[in-house]
């Protein structure tokens, strides 16, 4: 079987040989094929994108190696969600994930159990995050607190003043200190209501370029 080994350091001092041989010692003992080895120095296990293990990704998605062999879950991700994300990528590609000191072997019955448990806490981390964020904004409603984004205070007739005087939604916008949407938005709100008796009110010379 070929494999991929990968490794991370936090920082530039730390030596990732001390992963790599136990890495490798199994592999001779499995009598697997290192394809390459992925080594990431000086980045947080926070950070999702690292240039090794993105290029190790990139290598699953080509089929280079049918399993990836890591020392410890913490090398590779340090949230369960990115653990999981991963995992299901590699589920989908046919590539194993192998963690030596969780003894974790996703192409194994117990390592596919695992990873299933694995899920549904993920699953249930996010489930919690969002039952707090709802009892969250309940709260703050209930305290009468305004939520969502503020509504403009630029009125209809300010926008159709300078619209008259022939500026553009870009120049109305800037001398509003809004957006061309907020603009667009006030001059259709003014149309809607417009009489037919005075249809000439937003027929200026000015366009809305």
């Amino acid at each position: 079987m070929k494999v991929a080994l990968y490794a991370r350091v936090s920082t530039e001092g730390q030596d990732p040989e001390v992963q790599l041989a136990a890495l490798r010692a199994h592999a001779a003992m499995r009598g697997w094929e290192i394809v390459e080895e992925y080594v990431d120095r000086g980045y947080s296990g926070a950070k999702e994108r690292r240039p090794a293990l993105n290029r190790l990704m990139e290598g699953a998605w080509a089929g280079l190696f049918h399993a990836v062999l890591v020392w410890r879950f913490d090398r590779f991700a340090r949230s369960v969600k990115h653990l999981v994300t991963a995992l299901e990528i590699f589920r989908g590609l046919n590539v194993g994930f192998i963690s030596l000191q969780e003894q974790l072997d996703t192409s194994a019955p117990i390592g596919q159990a695992m990873f299933a448990i694995i899920g549904a806490m993920a699953q249930l981390e996010r489930d919690i995050i969002r039952e707090r964020v709802k009892a969250g904004l309940i709260q703050a409603r209930s305290r009468g607190v305004a939520l969502g984004r503020p509504r403009s205070l630029v009125t209809p007739e300010a926008v159709i003043h300078l619209h008259k005087q022939g500026c553009t939604s870009g120049q109305i916008a800037r001398k509003l200190r809004c957006s061309r949407s907020t603009v667009r938005r006030r001059l259709g709100t003014a149309a809607a209501t417009q009489t037919v008796a005075d249809p000439g009110v937003l027929d200026g010379e000015g366009g809305l370029g």
